[in-house]
């Protein structure tokens, strides 16, 4: 119970109290209007809250950081008694404070609120009416609802910059190797029935006359070297500054998206290993839309720190030919992995996301990357 409606109880009691005792009908009728007052308020507040309806529609669910877009809302509720403006509590797309508004009194009216949000971050947020309060004229009565399907889910992709082309490891075999792989006569893995368009010299002639059909060798193709992207996915360093922290997700998740977007134009296959929460792999089977999807989605929760995900991905070099590491932080253990890694054979490139890349406690060990042959590229967020 609120504490102004405390104010009519008492009034009412009073002059009920005093009506019975001096039996005057004028202090009896105004207890009665008092208590018909606060009925009506009661009466006018269930009655909005019960027809309160609530529409929410947004123009796309996806979209890309630094994109605006408009929520569009819509709120009606019946009721011939009046009640103070509905109150609605909105989410915004910045996951920070909710937003409060109040709309005007137009029962039985739909009224109609145009929300801009502006994509700030890559994530994904909720957007929406979170509440709806519903009070009357004189504050002694009000309800919360929570109307269901008005929240929606907005899905913000990473940008994508150009970005200096990863350098294969000696020994790369490359496209010719491939377009001569069906001709090794020395090193067939099956056989098949002849097709048309198939070259004689393919054709397995002990075997047909074996068989009674013509059959052709088949040969394994070789895989072509791996460009393997490792994104640092632990939270980077707090800097106590909520929008530095964000900037700097910002500008890891971009710089993964890109190298993954300009190797998927090469002829080279590519992996991205993604830690945290709902660990994945994405490679270049997927779709761009697809991947970037995914990285929207890293909550940056990783558990194990990024050097034991070097340790880990060191074990599986056989087929890689280059590796981009991609991280906001750097220290002596994983100057060590790196280093090692390159030793095992790929080529090497650092990016370091940072907003001072000149930091004295840095530069010695970008200069011993450098020694060891590592490329080292900054990344200074927006």
């Amino acid at each position: 119970m609120k504490i102004r409606l405390m104010t009519p109880i008492t009034v009412f009691i009073t002059l009920l109290a005093t009506a019975l005792a001096t039996g005057n009908p004028m202090l009896f009728m105004l207890a009665t209007l008092v208590l018909l007052t606060v009925a009506m308020s009661l009466a006018g507040v269930l009655w909005a809250s019960a027809t309160m309806r609530v529409y929410a529609v947004t123009g796309e669910g996806t979209v890309y950081r630094g994109d605006h877009v408009s929520l569009t809302l819509q709120v009606r509720h019946h009721g011939w008694i009046p009640i103070a403006p509905v109150q609605l509590e909105l989410c915004t797309l910045s996951g920070g404070e909710r937003r409060k508004i109040r709309l005007r009194n137009l029962p039985g009216k739909i009224q109609t609120l145009n929300m801009p949000l502006y994509a700030a971050h890559v994530g994904v947020y909720s957007s929406g009416i979170r509440s709806c309060m519903v009070e009357d004229l004189l504050g002694f009565f009000q309800k919360t609802i929570f109307p269901s399907d008005t929240e929606y889910k907005m899905t913000v992709l990473p940008l994508t910059f150009e970005t200096e082309p990863l350098i294969m490891a000696p020994g790369d075999p490359g496209s010719e190797m491939m377009s001569r792989a069906t001709e090794d006569l020395n090193a067939p893995s099956d056989t098949r029935s002849y097709q048309p368009g198939d070259a004689m010299k393919k054709i397995h002639w002990k075997l047909s006359l074996r068989k009674g059909e013509l059959m052709v060798r088949r040969f394994d193709e070789p895989v072509l070297q791996e460009a393997l992207i490792l994104m640092d996915c632990s939270r980077p360093t707090d800097s106590g500054l909520p929008e530095a922290e964000a900037s700097l997700r910002d500008a890891l998740l971009e710089t993964a998206a890109s190298l993954f977007s300009d190797q998927k134009k090469t002829e080279h296959t590519v992996r991205m290993p993604l830690t945290g929460e709902h660990p994945t792999d994405a490679d270049d089977r997927m779709s761009i839309p697809i991947v970037f999807d995914m990285l929207s989605r890293v909550d940056f929760s990783a558990a194990d720190r990024f050097e034991r995900v070097l340790m880990m991905e060191s074990r599986r070099l056989a087929k890689v030919g280059c590796i981009a590491v991609v991280t906001a932080r750097l220290s002596g253990e994983m100057v060590e992995m790196m280093i090692r890694m390159h030793r095992m054979g790929p080529n090497l490139r650092l990016y370091l996301v940072t907003f001072a890349p000149d930091d004295p406690a840095v530069t010695p060990l970008i200069g011993r990357l450098r020694h060891s042959g590592i490329d080292v590229a900054y990344v200074k967020p927006e």
